[in-house]
């Protein structure tokens, strides 16, 4: 018995010991307690989002537990321009993408944001109970080697946007990357809003320093969103894209390089 009690002291020790000492361990260690939560929620959801399944109100059923997440990777936020959101209807939300745990800081909208959906890569959907159950919740499933395939399944929402009062989120830059830079975009967000009339809702997330999967680095950082005002697609056609996209770019941008450096320099959080 005195043996399992030094023991238990010994680990109760050394475990928060090497977790504060080791990058390598506190990296794994938070993207696998995050992952579990996921996957533990989303397996204590499934049976009630079932019984409305493809709902988005599912979602923000889901998100109220998910956005508490932010506790085990360490993150704190701070949410910029949610008034944009009071009284906004139809519209495709485009935010760029560094990693998964954007994920987080979508849960932290999600009640704000109400009837909304995401389009999504087809791989999520076979991950277990958080593919099912963003499934459940109404998530477009796309396959990105089958460009033909993904118009198709973003043309058929685009005529129900607007219907049926959804929004759309969407990550233009089509691939995740943390390197302090918002890529270039892809033209379907911006097609489908200019095809549905309804407007484009930049989203924008700081960049994450505390984060670097080449050297397994994942400490505890400021992360800001910031939602910018809608810009509207009234009276655009096909031939407005490039630029409705290039000014959309532009915004997200500027936003981002002001937000990165306030969130590393922990300035105005709230």
């Amino acid at each position: 018995m005195a043996i399992l009690l030094y023991a238990g002291v010994g680990l109760g020790i050394a475990v928060p010991v090497v977790f504060a000492l080791s990058r390598t361990v506190r990296y794994y260690a938070k993207l696998t307690g995050w992952y579990l939560g996921i996957t533990i929620t989303g397996l204590l959801f499934i049976p009630f989002m079932a019984l409305r399944p493809r709902h988005p109100y599912n979602l923000v059923a889901w998100s109220a537990i998910c956005k508490h997440f932010h506790l085990i990777i360490g993150a704190r936020y701070s949410i910029r321009g949610l008034h944009h959101l009071e009284n906004l209807g139809a519209c495709v939300v485009v935010a760029n993408h560094q990693h998964a745990i954007d994920g987080t800081g979508m849960n932290k909208l999600w009640a704000a944001l109400k009837r909304c959906t995401i389009v999504s890569k087809k791989e999520v959907l076979y991950a277990g109970p958080f593919g099912l159950g963003l499934w459940l919740g109404g998530v477009i499933f796309i396959d990105r080697l089958n460009s033909e395939k993904s118009r198709e399944a973003i043309n058929k929402v685009s005529t129900k946007l607007k219907r049926d009062d959804l929004k759309l989120w969407m990550f233009p830059e089509g691939t995740r990357r943390n390197t302090g830079e918002i890529h270039s975009f892809k033209k379907g967000a911006f097609h489908v809003a200019i095809a549905a009339q309804i407007p484009i809702l930049p989203i924008v997330y700081s960049q994450y320093y505390f984060m670097d999967e080449k050297q397994r680095k994942f400490d505890n950082g400021n992360i800001i969103i910031s939602v910018l005002p809608p810009i509207s697609t009234e009276g655009m056609t096909v031939s407005d894209v490039n630029d409705l996209m290039e000014q959309s770019h532009k915004l997200m941008s500027e936003e981002f390089s002001k937000i990165s450096a306030a969130a590393q320099e922990g300035k105005n959080l709230n």
